[in-house]
């Protein structure tokens, strides 16, 4: 049969049988070997698919970072380890977390404004680059680094004068609480070459979920002249340029995936007419939702069915406090769906359209609001897609005291 289009693609997990499929199990499967609902569950198969063709469509000599604040369950980040050039890290669970995958400290990042000096203090013991992300910040790591006898290993977060239009967040262009504004990187720079720590290069995130090309394009060619231009400054040459990520996966209604295909020629030719005049540095591009967000689904159990006015409702014993991003309130300023689906109706038998409500007592406790699914009644699941990133570390678990979700990596 042939599938009729949810509210995004379902382009990294399969459908056999009219049953949502992860890892190779169905959702009924996934539930019992979670032992409960509500549970996420990750596709390992779907992550490697998603890196590979990346390395397909980049340029040779593009390295990939994944950005753990994406989806930091130790098992997701040790198999994205084996996968990727690097990791970045936003915290010090996740340094901890990014350590224990064995992976070259050398190959680290730390980024984040306000980090504590015992922060500081272990990324300098680890040998991990530290994205500095004010000029308090680099006194601090010099003296910190000073007082443990380790010259620290740093680079310059810059807030650049462009911004990455129509990102679903922007990271750079105005006052932000990230990174140094470029014009005042140049002083920074010459502070550094006062001060005993070794500098590695920039850090220059721009914004994050985009599916326009062009949009990236005019941000990354910016990001490279901007590198060149601050390198004048630069104590030392550059070895490293983290041109960010900003690729974005489609969530609602009309979104299509990112075409990647002229992003990678247009970072092609930026290769050919930077890299030597910025001394040859490694180039990162940093991706987090962009390498497992589509490879991750939240499956919750139908309730109770109920008809308040004429509105079917659909009452699961997930929600909010689970997946705070699915119910709007993660960022969204007018509030769209997710792609919700029955797991075991995705496409055929008779639809209904309904509202996919958790047990909280809040209005704002949404997964769909007026969604067209199959049929579905009391012991039935509820899959939302696109849950592979800033699903389950991104909500509050504690709210009104509901158990937490499982996490399964399959």
């Amino acid at each position: 049969m042939k599938e009729k289009p949810v509210h995004a693609p379902i382009s990294q997990l399969k459908v056999l049988d009219d049953e949502l499929v992860v890892g190779g199990k169905t959702a009924r499967a996934l539930a019992a070997l979670a032992g409960q609902t509500p549970f996420f569950a990750y596709d390992r198969a779907a992550m490697s698919a998603r890196v590979g063709a990346l390395r397909e469509r980049l340029p040779a000599g593009i390295d990939i970072h994944y950005a753990i604040k994406a989806n930091p369950m130790p098992a997701v980040v040790g198999h994205m380890a084996t996968l990727v050039d690097g990791l970045d890290v936003a915290s010090m669970g996740e340094l901890k977390v990014a350590l224990e995958t064995g992976t070259d400290p050398a190959e680290i990042s730390f980024a984040g404004p306000g980090k504590q000096d015992r922060e500081l203090d272990a990324a300098i013991v680890a040998g991990i680059t530290i994205n500095l992300e004010s000029a308090g910040e680099l006194e601090r790591a010099a003296r910190r680094g000073a007082a443990l006898g380790i010259r620290p290993e740093v680079a310059v977060r810059v807030n650049p004068d462009f911004e990455l239009k129509s990102s679903g967040m922007k990271m750079s262009g105005g006052p932000k609480p990230f990174g140094i504004d470029a014009e005042q990187v140049p002083n920074l720079l010459r502070r550094i070459g006062q001060l005993d720590v070794h500098f590695r290069g920039f850090h220059i995130f721009s914004g994050s979920q985009n599916l326009r090309p062009e949009s990236l394009i005019e941000a990354q060619s910016a990001t490279f002249e901007l590198a060149l231009r601050l390198a004048a400054d630069a104590p030392s040459p550059l070895e490293l340029l983290n041109i960010g990520g900003g690729f974005g996966i489609p969530y609602f209604p009309g979104e299509q995936p990112l075409d990647l295909a002229p992003v990678a020629e247009n970072l092609a030719g930026l290769l050919d007419a930077y890299r030597e005049r910025l001394g040859a540095p490694r180039i990162v591009i940093e991706l987090g939702r962009y390498l497992v967000g589509e490879a991750g689904v939240y499956v919750c159990r139908v309730v109770d069915r109920k008809v308040s006015r004429g509105l079917t409702y659909l009452v699961t014993d997930g929600g909010l406090h689970h997946h705070l991003a699915a119910s709007g309130n993660f960022g969204q300023v007018i509030r769209k769906n997710y792609p919700v689906v029955a797991a075991s109706r995705v496409f055929g038998g008779p639809r209904e359209t309904v509202s996919v409500v958790g047990p909280l007592c809040t209005p704002l406790d949404i997964l769909g609001d007026k969604v067209e699914l199959g049929e579905a009644r009391p012991g039935d699941l509820i899959a939302v897609l696109q849950s592979g990133a800033y699903g389950y570390s991104a909500s509050p678990h504690r709210f009104l005291g509901h158990p937490p979700p499982v996490e399964l990596l399959v």
